[in-house]
């Protein structure tokens, strides 16, 4: 719960800084990308929190929260904690915004499984706290989803579209060959 009131209170927040003139705040899809990047560097920073600390979950914890079935559980939950912060960077980055949101759906999709187990198998953190309850974990990762792809569909595609059609472009010989022909 204390996720969900991050993100709630962090978005109302930057909202709030957009309404008093911060203009790059100045729309809710803007200051819910923030609001978000704030969320995830703190959920991210439970990843890399050593054993011994006892006011907020630690690896350990994260890793007791990985089914069985996923292979390198150690790893993963790094990677994941990596994969959340890049998330931040980008959802803060205009330029990025479109691709971090889109990947950040993917994520919350990909992690959705270990936190069914965590409830499901009422995985308790090293602090004795219990893994958030199902009842409650399910709708606050759609509204996590939800966020996510909101940030993304209001967000500009047109850096990420350059960026593929450059590529595209430097790898295509055809295209190359055309690009001469129209510069000389």
């Amino acid at each position: 719960m204390i996720v969900l009131i991050v993100l709630v209170l962090a978005t109302l927040v930057f909202r709030a800084l957009g309404a008093v003139g911060v203009r790059r705040f100045a729309s809710w899809p803007v200051s819910a990308a923030h609001g978000m990047a704030v969320m995830l560097v703190m959920t991210a920073s439970a990843h890399f929190v050593p054993a011994g600390v006892t006011v907020m979950p630690t690896h350990a914890d994260m890793v007791r929260m990985v089914p069985p079935f996923v292979p390198f559980a150690d790893a993963m939950v790094y990677l994941t904690g990596v994969l959340e912060l890049l998330g931040a960077a980008g959802l803060v980055l205009t330029a990025t915004r479109w691709a971090a949101g889109w990947s950040l759906v993917a994520l919350f999709v990909t992690l959705l499984p270990a936190n069914i187990y965590a409830a499901v198998e009422n995985v308790a953190f090293a602090n004795g706290e219990p893994a958030t309850p199902l009842w409650q974990r399910i709708p606050e990762q759609v509204l996590y989803l939800a966020v996510a792809a909101w940030v993304a569909r209001s967000a500009d595609s047109t850096p990420v579209r350059r960026l593929l059609g450059s590529a595209k472009s430097a790898s295509n010989p055809a295209d190359r060959a055309d690009t001469e022909l129209v510069d000389r």
